[in-house]
């Protein structure tokens, strides 16, 4: 009796002591534990062998990810909502550039969550590591996405009238894609704000959403 009550006793005065909350990456970025719900798909061939946006070449059977803002060399777990199956993935190129989607699984990460015969599939994507160091975040809003270089220079002009500033950016393929982004934001909130005024104001409606911009 004597030797539960010192177990009792030690049990009662033994602190609970709670993991601090995991600091803000540089500028505001994400955090551990971050999360977003949408759809995710998946890129190979023509985009295979070629540079991702942070320079590297893109392997299709590595576990990467293309995301619009999350900065590079963030680590993410992504879960397939329909089968509970996830992957864990490293942010090292751009995109998904149609709207509605939030990421852009290699094929490596889609067939660990059996997502490459659907192509798409609803997903929760949680930050699970931050980059040591994260340079500055400067964010645009992308109102449109072209194979014809002149379509895109066209709706430039207009965005640039509008909006003071615009440019377009190559997305390298076979046939590249040249996508138009408008301002140069410091925050992804002042960001999304022009993107709300830009599907105000305009007939860009359903195309217009922000995107993270790793050189102006």
């Amino acid at each position: 009796m004597v030797l539960c009550a010192l177990i009792v006793s030690g049990c009662a005065h033994k602190k609970r002591v709670q993991r601090p909350p995991a600091p803000p990456a540089p500028s505001g970025g994400p955090r551990v534990g971050d999360t977003e719900t949408g759809v995710a798909s998946w890129y190979g061939y023509p985009y295979h062998g070629r540079p991702a946006a942070n320079g590297e070449i893109y392997d299709m059977e590595k576990l990467t990810a293309a995301h619009r803002t999350l900065p590079f060399e963030t680590w993410v777990r992504v879960v397939n909502l329909a089968n509970n199956k996830f992957v864990e993935v490293r942010i090292t190129d751009r995109g998904p550039f149609a709207e509605g989607r939030i990421i852009d699984l290699s094929h490596a990460a889609a067939r660990a969550i059996d997502m490459i015969g659907p192509g798409t599939a609803t997903v929760r994507v949680e930050v699970v590591r931050t980059p040591p160091v994260a340079l500055p975040g400067v964010f645009a809003v992308q109102v449109g996405a072209f194979r014809e270089r002149r379509n895109a220079e066209h709706l430039c002009s207009e965005m640039r009238a509008r909006y003071g500033s615009a440019r377009v950016v190559e997305r390298q393929g076979n046939p590249a894609m040249w996508r138009v982004l408008v301002g140069a934001e410091p925050t992804e909130d002042s960001a999304a704000g022009l993107a709300r005024r830009i599907r105000q104001e305009g007939s860009e409606k359903s195309a217009a959403f922000v995107v993270r911009v790793d050189s102006v």
